[in-house]
């Protein structure tokens, strides 16, 4: 992706470039028709009922038809009762403030205020995102109506219109995918990622009989690269899959999109691959069919042992894509099948829980809600003092375009005020002046609807660079053609929707990027950095003989940890959007942190597997006698990880000496008698000996990379 995701525009060739960023942004791709068909009917069938049988809120009902997640409709369909919950409980929290905060100004204000820190802290901090995007999506619309002249009664009906407009549209829609899910059945999570792995096995196929690769590889390469892996992450992170699963798919994530970056990256150029290597060329293609193969049949990957690793000077990249491969199974150490899943939680733990296990212990959640609670506050002070109420859909922005960073921030809000103009201006207004008034039916509306949400779904099934336009199409379209139930005669309501748009953009202009900015390849290094000092505390763990307790650190830092990779890949991405004297260096740090996560995480899982023999879990256990040598390896990691990271940020440190650090434990281990069973101990210390060889390998090749 370095080569193509970062081909930006200049001066001299920007319509070239637009011309060539929109062509392949709007390009078919297999899946494509049939999602942009599902969003379509699903938004449609919620407009229909809503204006038919003049239910308020018809228009954020539609919305979130367009918009909820399509990832996994079975998680989805699992999660009904967890959205009807969510907007319940979101109903009884406004039903109740309405009731102690009401009557007094000051404290309404002070409830407001309360309410919207709530909100993006739960966004940030609940275990379930899921039901936090509905509890928070509930309150933000329904803010608005409590500060209006209507009689409470009004307001209390209006709060029940909008539990009952938005838990229709997520049935609705619900319905839809479970149909399209029972007609086409594939496993919306692992089916793009073995996608990914096809693609390249052909491309390497091609290399491999001596030919070029033909456009339709090059192409769906090209677009796999560009498209990035910000839906898995987010098909991912939202999913109810165990723990163990997530964090073992999240490293398959990474190392798969590397692969098809560094495939990209290959197309760019001309390859030539002399007859000597093309075996070799061969042997990784048929390796990368195995994978294929055992990921979708639920097996552990394993791998062909090709033996020849000298690497070519006149095919680089087949040597970095070996490496990168052979990465895959040491993600499934320690594992039986990709079914048999761990257990997320320690058994007889609890079930469910509200908040991720770092959501008193990491800082970024709390920061998370100032910023968004500051932005939304001030939109919520300014139309109230000016008593413009019809631009209260600037708190629906700031909602909508929350981030954390200027690169990502900044594309959003860019994205947002373009899709405004084109659904607010040109397609809303343009169809109230033009359209609408030749029109008498539900008929005639209806067309003309189908055709704005299929423009928007289309713009909204592109990649991430382009994706959030057609969101925001459909949201001005909506907001303007839905919200009430005739044709209107006043352009000033249409007005007031798009300036409440732009007033949310600037505050979050202003507080996430001039008050709480921070630029994005800062905090790149700043989050990859502290990901190497949780890993080396990681690894010193148990620090506690409770078992409870241990657990409870474990699981803590290990939703840090994880957090964190994905924030280093959201921030990887915005470090594109971000230009200055030093673009061409944050580019190039960028792609090598992009080099060495799949390391990391790999890494990552490798110390989970041997936190159990450090605990001990049972099963697990290891003689007392090669404890000490066991901790003295793990303090030696930490330590490692630490100069790495101490490296990284510039400080002096010394090399660890990471080729010998391993030969104490393994001759521990070689001449420590097993017990009775001997068969059943001597697999288990070859198998805890491996692990350790693997963290160490690892390390030294992370070592020599920073």
């Amino acid at each position: 992706m370095a080569t193509a995701a970062q081909s930006l525009p200049q001066p001299s060739g920007a319509l070239t470039w637009l011309r060539e960023f929109l062509k392949e942004e709007l390009a078919p791709y297999p899946g494509r028709g049939a999602l942009v068909a599902r969003m379509t009917v699903a938004a449609t069938l919620v407009m229909l009922i809503t204006m038919t049988c003049r239910i308020p809120y018809g228009a954020y009902g539609s919305i979130y038809a367009l918009t909820i997640s399509r990832e996994n409709p079975v998680m989805t369909a699992k999660a009904v009762k967890t959205i009807i919950f969510a907007f319940a409980l979101s109903v009884i929290y406004v039903l109740v403030g309405a009731m102690f905060f009401l009557q007094d100004p000051d404290l309404r204000l002070f409830w407001v205020i309360a309410t919207l820190f709530v909100v993006f802290y739960f966004l940030s901090a609940a275990a379930n995102y899921t039901a936090a995007a509905r509890f928070g999506y509930l309150l933000v619309i329904t803010i608005p109506p409590w500060d209006s002249q209507l009689l409470p009664q009004v307001k209390v009906e209006q709060t029940l219109w909008a539990f009952a407009a938005i838990s229709l549209a997520s049935l609705i829609t619900i319905a839809i995918e479970l149909i399209y899910a029972e007609l086409n059945p594939q496993d919306m999570f692992l089916q793009p990622v073995v996608d990914r792995l096809a693609a390249v096995e052909e491309l390497l196929a091609a290399y491999a009989a001596g030919s070029a690769p033909d456009k339709k590889t090059e192409k769906q390469i090209t677009h796999l690269a560009l498209a990035g892996s910000s839906a898995l992450r987010r098909t991912l992170e939202r999913s109810a899959y165990s723990e163990q699963y997530r964090e073992q798919m999240g490293a398959l994530v990474a190392v798969v999109v590397r692969v098809v970056d560094v495939a990209a990256n290959r197309i760019q150029f001309a390859v030539n691959i002399p007859e000597t290597t093309r075996s070799r060329v061969s042997s990784l293609a048929a390796n990368i069919a195995k994978i294929r193969s055992d990921l979708l049949a639920g097996r552990v990957p394993r791998l062909e042992v090709n033996g020849e690793t000298e690497t070519l000077q006149s095919v680089p990249f087949l040597g970095e894509m070996e490496a990168t491969v052979s990465l895959i199974p040491e993600i499934f150490a320690g594992s039986v099948s990709l079914e048999a899943y761990a257990p997320g939680r320690p058994s007889g733990g609890p079930a469910f829980s509200l908040f991720k296990p770092d959501a008193l212990s990491n800082p970024e959640h709390f920061k998370f809600g100032l910023k968004g609670c500051l932005a939304a506050s001030l939109c919520y002070v300014f139309y109230n003092a000016k008593d413009w109420p019809g631009i209260s859909t600037a708190i629906t922005t700031c909602l909508l375009t929350a981030l954390s960073t200027i690169g990502s921030s900044r594309q959003k809000q860019i994205l947002r005020i373009g899709g405004a103009i084109v659904g607010g201006v040109i397609m809303g207004i343009g169809a109230e002046m033009y359209i609408l008034p030749a029109l008498d039916t539900i008929t005639g509306f209806t067309l003309v609807f189908i055709a704005a949400t299929v423009i928007a779904s289309w713009f909204a099934t592109s990649s991430p660079r382009l994706s959030y336009f057609g969101v925001q199409i459909a949201v001005a379209f909506y907001l303007i053609n839905l919200s009430e139930f005739h044709v209107r005669t006043s352009l000033i309501p249409a007005r007031d929707r798009v300036l409440g748009i732009l007033l949310g953009l600037m505050m979050m202009w202003l507080v996430f990027d001039q008050l709480w900015g921070a630029s994005a390849v800062v905090e790149m290094k700043k989050t990859f950095i502290s990901n190497l000092r949780l890993l080396a505390q990681f690894a010193r763990e148990p620090l506690s003989n409770d078992l409870k307790v241990a657990i409870a650190r474990s699981y803590s830092l290990r939703e840090t940890i994880n957090s964190n990779f994905e924030k280093v890949k959201s921030l990887a991405d915005a470090v594109l959007l971000e230009f200055g004297s030093s673009r061409d260096q944050d580019l190039a740090f960028r792609d090598r942190v992009r080099q060495w996560q799949p390391t990391v995480r790999t890494l990552f899982l490798l110390e989970i597997a041997t936190w159990k023999y450090r605990v001990p879990l049972p099963a697990f256990e290891l003689p007392k006698d090669l404890v000490p040598e066991q901790r003295a390896f793990d303090e030696q990691l930490a330590k490692g990880l630490e100069a790495i990271a101490d490296r990284m940020e510039g400080r002096s440190a010394e090399h660890p000496d990471l080729e010998n650090w391993i030969a104490p434990l393994e001759q521990a281990v070689q001449t420590y008698p097993p017990p009775e069973p001997q068969q059943i101990m001597a697999a288990r210390y070859q198998t805890f000996l491996s692990l350790q060889r693997r963290i160490q390998s690892l390390t030294m090749s992370l070592n020599q990379g920073i």
